[in-house]
């Protein structure tokens, strides 16, 4: 690529603006301190130009009312779907919400997996950066901050889907109300009588797991009992986890007689470990998953659960990430629908001991 002509990727000249494009990119370069090609290279989402070089660029081309010949380069007829992990009946919620919207904005879905890492790697970035898709939703994900500018560079808008961490300000998100389902979850057993109440948590660092613990503190905090560390255990929302810390609860001396699971696969796993060490549900001991995925219904007993609404928590976010393409400027860029418990037959009053 030259200087000269400053020819984009991807993008044919426009007659009659050529000269005005050029002036202003060679002012641009020169207020930046930098050559025609790298101001280029931020234009194209490019990866090798340093963060403060591009903010810097970027700047400028707000400055100099920089716009791109003939209104930018075409957006592909898509929506960039991409999991930290993609392997549960939980993703296939998501997955649903989001081609409902798409199937009736008439767009594709492109899907990927960040392999379990928060913030994808740059290779799946810069694959993005080629497709041009209409937006990005990051499910249980984030981008950098040049990953971010990258994007914002190329005019390709991004919501995050399900927050782990905590995001940027200027960061559109979908969540729900966790804090209010483990609120839910732990009163509905404290309201059944349960004192030795366990929970079994997911990661530390996501912030949707901390929240659903504070919840269950909450809930024993205002019916004046005690929170007894012995009786927390992490997971990872997986079913070995929730095995794994059923076997290490249930075998308390003092076992609790009723235990919230931060997801339902984890609650799934607090099954099979209640039913070899021969405690029956909700006899014995009452449980309470959290998401309502439809595995939840099928069980046996049949799980009471907090309701995340998944599927429409999917739905909001494709048509957040529409409306900002399109320029629309959303009342809240930050949206938390509503969990709800439902309850079901794995919760009971506690066996009198």
């Amino acid at each position: 690529m030259s200087g000269a002509g400053v020819q984009f990727e991807g993008e044919a000249p426009v007659a009659g603006e050529e000269p005005q494009a050029t002036a202003t990119l060679a002012a641009v370069a020169e207020a930046a301190g930098v050559s025609a090609s790298t101001v280029s290279k931020v234009l194209n989402g490019r990866s090798d130009v340093s963060p403060g070089t591009r903010a810097r660029v970027q700047d400028l081309l707000r400055e100099h009312g920089y716009r791109r010949r003939g209104g930018g380069a075409r957006q592909a007829p898509l929506l960039d779907l991409v999991f930290h992990e993609l392997e549960s009946a939980w993703a296939m919620e998501v997955i649903r919400g989001v081609e409902n919207v798409a199937r009736a904005e008439r767009l594709g879905v492109v899907l990927s997996e960040s392999a379990g890492r928060l913030t994808p790697g740059q290779t799946w970035v810069e694959d993005v950066l080629a497709r041009r898709p209409a937006g990005v939703i990051l499910v249980l994900s984030d981008l950098s901050a040049d990953q971010r500018a990258q994007f914002t560079g190329r005019g390709i808008p991004f919501v995050v889907l399900d927050p782990a961490g905590d995001l940027a300000e200027d960061v559109p998100s979908i969540g729900a109300t966790n804090w209010q389902g483990g609120l839910a979850a732990t009163r509905h057993l404290v309201g059944l009588g349960h004192r030795r109440i366990g929970v079994v948590g997911g990661p530390p660092s996501m912030m949707c797991s901390r929240a659903r613990i504070d919840g269950y503190r909450a809930a024993l905090g205002v019916a004046g009992l005690p929170v007894d560390p012995e009786l927390i255990r992490e997971g990872d929302f997986h079913h070995e986890a929730g095995y794994a810390a059923g076997r290490e609860l249930l075998s308390l001396p003092d076992r609790p007689t009723a235990v919230f699971t931060g997801n339902d696969l984890q609650a799934l796993g607090l099954y099979e470990a209640a039913r070899e060490l021969g405690l029956r549900i909700p006899d014995d001991l009452s449980v309470v998953g959290f998401d309502d995925l439809p595995v939840a219904r099928w069980i046996g007993p049949p799980l009471t659960t907090v309701r995340q609404p998944l599927t429409e928590m999917a739905e909001a976010a494709a048509r957040l990430v529409l409306d900002l393409g399109r320029g629309r400027d959303p009342v809240t860029r930050r949206v938390e629908l509503a969990t709800s418990l439902v309850t079901r037959n794995s919760t009971a009053p506690p066996p009198e001991r």
